[in-house]
């Protein structure tokens, strides 16, 4: 069977339609063991990135959904496992306890998830921000086999977590402000002008923005003008047949 590779780049880029969703588990188990044991995946899909050595807008892919990276811990202190997550901007604190992942089968505990949230600055002075990270790691210890170092894998998901309604107008800028690949500037289309060439260019091309109209409103009037005067044209021609 041929392998499937969706990462181009280090971005996951699927066919139209498909989306990657997957559990807890489905981490867990399909994804990071095979990693972590060398086995073949079920697709190439989850790129290989050193998640601290960026800041999370400038990660690979389109930073308003959520991302999945294979990456490693590094270690804070030689003599400890603290890890170190210092980044360029600021760095990933750990919130709240670890949840255990466990299989749907037989309640088996396979693999930890932590909770990490991004802040600005250096700490313990940093702003808090809402980039949350889910960090997934294996439960058990690993087997002999295992190649020296593979055990420090993990999968990290990172997204923008959502705002509520009260959000303020600066708190909107600096969220786009950090998505550099959100575009927000409208396009507008001259779907009657196209209408005029169909069968030959299926492609519609957007019309400026800056004059204030779509392109609709002023064929649609222009339309209606010259309606207008062929009718006034006919009722001045009968009047005088009449006479």
């Amino acid at each position: 069977m041929e392998k499937l590779n969706f990462v181009k780049n280090g971005v996951l880029r699927l066919p139209p339609g498909f989306r990657f969703h997957p559990t807890d588990e489905e981490l867990i188990v399909q994804y990071l063991k095979r990693k972590v044991h060398s086995f073949p995946l079920p697709a190439s899909i989850i790129p290989e990135v050193d998640v601290c050595k960026h800041d999370p807008w400038e990660l690979p892919g389109d930073c308003v959904q959520e991302r999945f990276f294979f990456s490693t811990k590094e270690i804070k202190y030689p003599n400890g496992n603290r890890s170190n997550r210092a980044t360029v901007s600021g760095y990933w604190k750990a919130t709240g306890l670890d949840k255990q992942i466990v299989t749907s089968k037989n309640n088996q505990v396979v693999g930890m998830k932590k909770t990490l949230v991004f802040y600005r600055g250096k700490p313990p002075n940093g702003s808090r921000t809402d980039w949350i990270m889910h960090e997934y790691r294996l439960a058990t210890p690993q087997s002999k086999h295992t190649t020296e170092g593979m055990e420090n894998w993990v999968i990290c998901r990172i997204f923008l977590k959502k705002r509520g309604s009260n959000v303020t107008k600066n708190d909107e800028i600096g969220i786009v402000s950090d998505c550099k690949s959100v575009e927000s500037k409208p396009i507008f289309y001259d779907f009657m002008a196209a209408s005029k060439h169909r069968g030959t260019d299926l492609n519609l091309k957007p019309v400026s923005s800056s004059s204030g109209s779509s392109g609709i409103t002023d064929d649609v009037c222009s339309y209606d003008e010259h309606e207008e005067d062929s009718n006034n044209k006919d009722n001045v021609s009968n009047l005088r047949k009449n006479k």
